[in-house]
């Protein structure tokens, strides 16, 4: 039987249009040391690039 990986099911999502995001990683703490510039780009999901997406989708056999 296919089991869904927890792991890359908690750290990733998909998009409509089926493809990988991601958080941007670093922003839980020490955020009076980063620019603001930098923490309103970390607001925002970005994609995984397919090549990375490739092994982590085949973790997620049934989607998200």
């Amino acid at each position: 039987m296919q089991k869904t990986k927890k792991s890359v099911a908690k750290r990733f999502k998909l998009s409509a249009n089926g493809k990988l995001m991601r958080r941007t990683p670093g922003f839980r703490h020490l955020l009076s040391a980063k620019s603001t510039k930098a923490k309103r780009r970390a607001t925002k999901d970005k994609i995984v690039p397919p090549g990375h997406a490739r092994p982590l989708l085949r973790c997620l056999p049934f989607g998200l």
